[in-house]
């Protein structure tokens, strides 16, 4: 497959992806009580409203990326009310987690997608997997452009749950701290953690240690999905 189809496919599957996990995050602040990124049409799986909300994150900067690096990087956002948050910290935790758990269950649905292919004997288990070939194609036809767009979707959402659920801010892993303590405690650490400074020396934070802690969850995740396999 050429380069421009699979990059076209890389933007397609971080365009779904982040706007699913967007849309959880709205979805999950309107069931605690918050109706901020309702009311901007969020509560959605069409990219429309979040590509409106944020342009720059999901339309220029990943096609630029893509570009000069064959990668797809960007960014998104869904509104709450930060008077909500402050008053309810632990309904704002959940909301947090709402966008990597969708991450996730996309994970899931593209190892199960996967797996019913290679019962189906129209995949095969690479001998050496990448983020664009977790399956290949074991039959001439469609499935060439199936396991390549389940690959990508495997990948992309896996290091997108990763990424966000670490513990630093402004990723959700910060606000999902909420979880673990009382409310007057989870409080104090939303407003220490809302400082701006903090979000750059968490951002620094995250660059520094995503890539030695993805590399041995990424093979995890593909012994899970290939029982037996031992890649490494």
């Amino acid at each position: 497959m050429d380069d421009l189809a699979v990059g076209i496919s890389w933007y397609a599957v971080f365009l779904f992806s982040t706007t699913l996990h967007e849309a959880a995050h709205a979805w999950a602040a309107l069931r605690g009580g918050d109706p901020t990124a309702y009311r901007g049409g969020q509560v959605s799986i069409d990219p429309r409203p979040h590509l409106r909300r944020e342009p720059f994150g999901m339309l220029v900067l990943p096609v630029l990326s893509l570009a000069v690096s064959g990668w797809p990087f960007g960014f998104a956002s869904a509104p709450f009310d930060p008077l909500w948050a402050r008053a309810h910290p632990r309904r704002a935790g959940w909301m947090a987690l709402a966008g990597p758990a969708a991450n996730l269950a996309l994970v899931l649905a593209a190892a199960l997608a996967v797996r019913a292919g290679l019962a189906a004997g129209v995949f095969q288990a690479p001998d050496s997997a990448r983020f664009t070939s977790i399956a290949l194609p074991a039959v001439a036809g469609p499935a060439g452009g199936a396991a390549l767009l389940l690959s990508q979707l495997f990948s992309m959402n896996l290091i997108l749950a990763v990424l966000n659920l670490l513990p630093v801010p402004p990723l959700d892993g910060s606000r999902a701290i909420s979880l673990l303590l009382g409310d007057e405690a989870a409080l104090r650490v939303q407003e220490w953690l809302a400082q701006p400074m903090l979000g750059f020396v968490g951002l620094f934070l995250a660059w520094k240690a995503f890539d030695p802690l993805f590399g041995p969850i990424y093979t995890l995740a593909l012994n899970l999905l290939y029982p037996g396999a031992h890649y490494h």
